[in-house]
């Protein structure tokens, strides 16, 4: 940023320095009813400025007096502005910020003062062709110095957004370690912050650990810029009122929802599961892992540690692993390690995998007869196929791995041996 505003202009004639001079001292005379002006259309163009009251009214007539004559005594002194004269515009600009107004409001007001301060130069020169021709010098010097102003004003808004970001980053990830820690705030500032997510010391909640595992667009491995955006959209309020305590940690972004009045734990998944398709649309993949209900805050570091294990169950490509969803015989499967999955049966896995190759139809035949509780005629009605057929189907099981699906055992098994297989298949070679 230059060290000041350029406000002088080429040599003019002295007729013209003359009548420039007495167009800027007839604004300076009517400068207070130009300011009334200015606010009054700023109040009318700006919706954010026309719901506020008379203090604040008060505050931005005194910013845009100060801003006139500073800009009428400079161009009358032919002189430039330095930074320290703008001290004034950037403890306005940091009070409009921390009163919730945004950035473009401010701009708005300045682009409206210039104009304000335009029309009543150009109604104070009249229509002699050196009074037009004096207003026209004005031009430049006056665009120089809302440019100028209004870069001040916007590196103030910059500069308070960040501290107040980083302090609410701070706040995030104080309020979590303390919950990770098995507890909950009883007072203070972590205390007021814990209430807004609706985080009590017996509050049930679930945790949620992300992690970006590539680009869908170019298959890069994802930035801090990818966490940043799955932490906003994750924050976002999902079936359910209020706020998500949501924190972008090391390499993974945590989340506390809690399960409030109405909800159960497959509504924080179905939401979470949503996010994370809308995401991978947008080109932000996540592994995504999902706790079971900590009934209250000292139940959390146990969710939090589920979380993280259940990343473990992901696809390489992404996806969502919500133990909410699993059965212990499935979690179990899923974490089948390369000797369970020596000691399955080599002619059970085979069958297997020749089945996968043609369709499933066995697998399908197993699954089904364990859901009807080996009842074989409401499985083949289920399977849409004859009871025949799938008599049949289970003496081919029989016949070619040795178990018998009618004998709990080997149903046992045979399921055992389907799920680590699938395991296997849906998380690639990382599982």
């Amino acid at each position: 940023m230059p060290h000041g505003a350029a406000l002088s202009t080429p040599p003019l004639t002295e007729p013209l320095r003359r009548e420039r001079r007495r167009l800027l001292h007839a604004v300076h005379d009517r400068v207070e009813e130009v300011a009334e002006t200015a606010v009054e259309v700023m109040r009318a163009e700006i919706p954010s400025y026309a719901l506020q009251g008379r203090r604040f009214f008060d505050d931005v007539r005194d910013q845009v007096l100060e801003h006139y004559r500073m800009q009428l005594a400079a161009l009358a002194g032919d002189r430039d502005i330095a930074p320290e004269d703008l001290v004034f515009s950037r403890a306005a600009a940091m009070r409009r910020a921390r009163a919730g107004f945004a950035l473009e409001d401010w701009i708005s007001a300045f682009r409206v003062g210039r104009q304000v301060l335009w029309d009543a130069l150009l109604g104070c020169a009249g229509t002699s062709a050196e009074a037009q021709q004096a207003a026209l010098s004005l031009v430049t010097p006056l665009m120089r110095y809302v440019d100028y102003a209004s870069t001040h004003a916007a590196q103030a808004y910059v500069e308070y957004q960040q501290h107040v970001v980083a302090d609410a980053d701070r706040e995030r990830r104080d309020l979590l370690d303390q919950l990770l820690s098995g507890g909950a705030p009883t007072r203070g500032p972590l205390f007021a912050a814990a209430q807004a997510y609706g985080i009590g010391p017996r509050s049930p909640m679930m945790a949620v650990v992300a992690v970006c595992v590539g680009d869908t667009r170019t298959g890069d491995l994802t930035s801090a810029e990818h966490g940043y955006a799955a932490s906003a959209s994750i924050s976002v309020a999902g079936p359910w009122a209020g706020r998500t305590l949501v924190v972008v940690r090391h390499d993974e972004v945590v989340a506390v929802p809690v399960v409030r009045a109405g909800m159960n734990a497959e509504d924080i998944c179905a939401h979470f599961e949503d996010v994370q398709r809308r995401l991978a649309r947008d080109g932000t993949m996540l592994s995504m892992g999902i706790s079971t209900i900590a009934r209250g805050a000292s139940e959390l570091p146990r969710a939090y540690q589920e979380a993280r294990a259940a990343l473990d169950l992901v696809p390489d490509g992404g996806g969502v692993a919500a133990l909410p969803r699993l059965s212990p015989f499935d979690y179990l499967a899923l974490r089948a390690d390369d000797l369970a999955r020596q000691l399955v049966d080599p002619r059970v896995r085979l069958l297997l995998e020749e089945d996968h190759r043609r369709g499933g139809t066995l697998a399908d035949t197993i699954r089904a007869f364990a859901a009807a509780d080996l009842n074989l005629r409401l499985a083949a009605e289920r399977l849409r196929v004859h009871h025949n057929t799938a008599h049949y189907r289970l003496r081919r099981i029989e016949e070619r791995t040795g178990r018998n699906p009618r004998r709990i055992a080997d149903l046992l098994e045979l399921l055992v041996a389907l799920a680590i297989r699938d395991g296997a298949t849906e998380g690639g070679d990382s599982q």
